[in-house]
């Protein structure tokens, strides 16, 4: 398992893919998986069954995760 230089809320760039050039901050590390899940980035959109909670189902958007490889810390 490799060591990260990112933690839950720093603020980061990305730099490969669709949204390069975005900052946001980090939601989410995955030290397993060697990815992040940063806030507005890599949005995709789920169906979700209907449940008690929500009767009617439909769709969300949700975070998806990045490689670490995508991604540089911004010193603020």
């Amino acid at each position: 398992m490799a060591k990260f230089n990112f933690k839950k809320g720093d603020t980061v760039e990305i730099i490969a893919g669709d949204d390069r050039g975005t900052k946001a901050t980090v939601l989410e590390v995955l030290p397993k998986k060697n990815k992040v899940i940063v806030e507005g980035c890599k949005v995709a959109k789920k169906a979700i069954k209907p449940t008690e909670e929500n009767t009617k189902g439909g769709h969300i958007n949700k975070e998806m995760p990045i490689d670490v490889s995508n991604v540089r810390k911004v010193e603020a």
